[in-house]
């Protein structure tokens, strides 16, 4: 349903009217979502947990990711079809930073190259076994280690082989299958709801370390306070293994913290972003993997959380959700959206130019003429 506009209405009047009709319908959907949601995430971390637990028990490198009740850290939605699952590894305590660079000349099947692997870049790194202060000898093997890296490429082949393995000891070979075409691992899933793809992560945890390519904040700034600057650091990082040769340092937990804390002043944070994140999914960018994801949308929420950091600039929902949404306009326009913690990684490099731009006239007829659409 779109509402029309009335002719004895003053155009800023009408956008007013237009904002308080989304923030009502918004928050039912977004109620009606977050109920789905939990079902399915229930279903998922259940399946995830089973598959998991048989993987720990094949490979001891690998952790069971645990049941939770409530929130459950090591399962992201992506999108309402679209999940990320962070597996964690097991054997690898103490993790310091590399302090000397060497040229890396080798290939994943065991040949030399003539000149040396280019240089990771924005949130990539390389990993050594020696980087930590205690490996496990499995680390050191050659079905995952090469001249001293721990490859992803290779972890991921052997947690693939795992996983392919656990699918079918579990018996759920009717309810989970391999999707083959991907390098990574994926998994779809059928749920009683609907079918979900679910990537699955062996990821390093490095709690309590704030690696050397995150410098945030950059300089001092209201929003986070310093006390909470600390406290978010103190979580550490990750490193997920999907890519080739690099690892892909993650936030998932610093990131979450944040969210948690959003509105103590009694602002509309939160509720902006849930409304945000309803509308790219019913209007702006549907689908089971979206070009958009919620973690693109965070993105853009802590950016606007610093540049507004007063309490007075989050109390109108209207004011404050156009103010989202112009940002996230201007991020997908540009093809260009910072990481928050590592700022020299732009987290659209590899987004579909194509599917980028569809969005962006999404959201500039949006801009032009908010109205409510319901799907």
């Amino acid at each position: 349903m779109i509402y029309p506009l009335c002719d004895h209405l003053s155009s800023s009047t009408w956008t007013l009217w237009k904002m308080q009709n989304l923030d009502s319908l918004q928050m039912f959907k977004v109620d009606l979502r977050r109920q789905q949601i939990s079902q399915i995430v229930e279903e998922v971390q259940r399946v995830v947990h089973h598959l998991t637990t048989e993987i720990s028990l094949q490979d001891l490198r690998f952790q069971a990711v645990p049941y939770s009740d409530t929130y459950n850290g090591n399962i992201k939605v992506l999108a309402p079809c679209q999940f990320l699952v962070t597996v964690p590894v097991k054997g690898l305590v103490g993790y310091r930073e590399a302090r000397e660079q060497r040229w890396r000349y080798y290939t994943l099947r065991g040949t030399r190259l003539p000149c040396p692997l280019q240089d990771p870049e924005g949130l990539r790194q390389w990993l050594e076994a020696e980087q930590f202060m205690k490996s496990q000898w499995q680390w050191h093997e050659a079905d995952v280690n090469i001249e001293g890296d721990i490859v992803p490429a290779k972890v991921l082949q052997v947690f693939r082989k795992l996983v392919e393995n656990a699918i079918g000891t579990c018996h759920l070979s009717g309810k989970v299958s391999m999707l083959t075409q991907l390098s990574a691992v994926w998994v779809a899933m059928e749920t009683s709801t609907c079918q979900v793809e679910l990537e699955l992560v062996p990821t390093v945890e490095i709690p309590t370390v704030w690696p050397e390519k995150a410098r945030w904040p950059p300089c001092l700034k209201r929003w986070p306070s310093r006390q909470r600057v600390e406290c978010i650091k103190s979580f550490g990082f990750a490193l997920l293994a999907c890519s080739n040769y690099h690892w892909q340092q993650s936030f998932l937990q610093a990131e979450q913290v944040l969210l948690d804390q959003l509105d103590e002043d009694g602002g509309c944070r939160r509720k902006c972003f849930q409304a945000l994140r309803q509308m790219k999914e019913d209007v702006w960018c549907p689908g089971k993997r979206p070009v958009i994801t919620s973690h693109h949308l965070q993105t853009v929420l802590f950016w606007t959380c610093e540049k507004y950091p007063h309490p007075k600039e989050w109390q109108v929902f209207s004011k404050a959700f156009l103010r989202l949404v112009r940002k996230l306009h201007k991020c997908v326009s540009q093809h260009f959206l910072k990481h928050y913690f590592v700022r020299k990684s732009n987290l659209l490099q590899h987004a579909s130019s194509g599917e980028l731009d569809t969005v962006a006239q999404k959201l500039a007829l949006f801009l032009k003429n908010p109205q409510i659409g319901l799907p």
